[in-house]
């Protein structure tokens, strides 16, 4: 396990669940972790890029860069549900947005989303000059780790 030195006021190793860590040795911004170390792996999800849009593949909320927020979140959220995982299984997620500074002003979707669920993966927020479907603003895409979760008797 590498060496992290604690700062003051800072929690640098924080355990989550089963055999992950909460690696934060500055100091924790903006309700994320800064790395996340995970061990003991049942699963890994990789999430391709989820974007504002319908079940058909259709944009919504052009020009609406919260409300595409919000969408890309609920799409993420899904494909994570499906794979029998929970939103505390995110060990990793990346915002690709053609516009940082409108993606910055309405971020706090982002916060109050993966509040509500205790997640604090790690986040990227990548600016990108153009997007696959036109007028999509941003795009979502990340990684899930199911660690092996402590059994009764045998703790981890």
């Amino acid at each position: 396990m590498p060496h992290v030195a604690p700062t003051v006021g800072s929690a640098p190793h924080a355990p989550l669940s089963g055999s992950t860590t909460s690696l934060n040795p500055v100091s924790r911004r903006a309700g994320h972790d800064q790395g996340r170390l995970c061990t003991d792996v049942e699963a890994i999800l990789t999430i391709g890029g989820q974007g504002p849009v319908d079940a058909r593949g259709r944009l919504l909320h052009e020009g609406d860069i919260a409300a595409q927020l919000a969408l890309a979140l609920a799409n993420l959220t899904e494909v994570v549900l499906a794979a029998g995982m929970t939103l505390t299984d995110l060990a990793y997620l990346r915002f690709h947005t053609t516009d940082i500074t409108s993606l910055l002003e309405v971020y706090f979707v982002v916060s109050e989303h993966l509040a509500e669920a205790g997640a604090t993966p790690p986040v990227s927020i990548v600016e990108v000059s153009r997007l696959a479907i036109r007028g999509m603003d941003l795009e979502i895409d990340g990684l899930a780790v199911r660690t092996a979760r402590p059994t009764e008797g045998n703790p981890a």
